[in-house]
């Protein structure tokens, strides 16, 4: 994974992911019925599917890291994001399945390091999706007539943006995240993650109700 240094991800987390979605969002409409999905659109569903699913595992032992070293905000989170790692893993599995194919992860022993380290990582990974994974992914599939597959592309793109810019906060000012108090929502449906004082009272993605999200703190 690239890493970006935190200015330069701050800088380019807001204006990027609008970028992408509004290149992608107008052609996305009604999902289309997934009967024989585009060999290019297997390949890039399959890739993350696997990422996702081995992102989720990562954040799951980084989160431990960051109990351990006191870092209680940071811990919660890396729960948050593991949490929304496994919900798009899942549905990027069930695009698959629609279309006929078996989804399939090889997972790694995640590689923990301190918990610095680790959220550096995470913005070099969170960066390269949002930023260049998944906006192409997401045309590709749109020009290919894979509209679902597009879709699923879109609102994982949307959530790791977020999660790009907590990870930058938590890395810029890293000794603020240490006591807990810092907490975040999670869409249970699509994995959108917000903070726990934003005022949106739906999901922006999917429209469940705000009562409905998993807290994380």
């Amino acid at each position: 994974m690239r890493l970006l240094s935190v200015g330069a991800m701050a800088l380019m987390c807001a204006g990027t992911v609008a970028f992408a979605q509004n290149r992608v969002g107008n052609l996305l409409g009604g999902a289309a019925a997934l009967k024989g999905l585009n060999p290019e659109t297997v390949a890039n569903l399959q890739a993350a599917h696997n990422g996702e699913s081995n992102a989720s595992a990562n954040y799951t032992a980084f989160a431990k890291k960051a109990g351990e070293e006191g870092y209680k905000s940071v811990e919660a989170l890396f729960k948050a994001a593991s949490a929304s790692e496994a919900i798009h893993a899942k549905f990027f599995g069930e695009v698959l399945k629609t279309g006929g194919v078996e989804p399939k992860a090889t997972l790694e022993k995640p590689d923990v390091k301190t918990t610095a380290e680790n959220i550096k990582a995470a913005i070099a990974g969170e960066t390269a999706e949002f930023q260049d994974i998944y906006p192409k992914a997401a045309e590709a599939a749109v020009k290919r007539g894979d509209l679902t597959a597009a879709k699923a592309f879109k609102d994982a793109l949307a959530a790791e943006a977020k999660h790009a810019r907590f990870f930058t906060e938590a890395s810029a000012n890293l000794e603020n995240w240490k006591d807990a108090g810092k907490s975040f929502l999670l869409c249970k449906t699509c994995g959108y993650t917000t903070s726990g004082d934003d005022a949106l009272k739906a999901c922006p993605l999917c429209a469940v109700d705000r009562d409905d999200f998993e807290v994380f703190k």
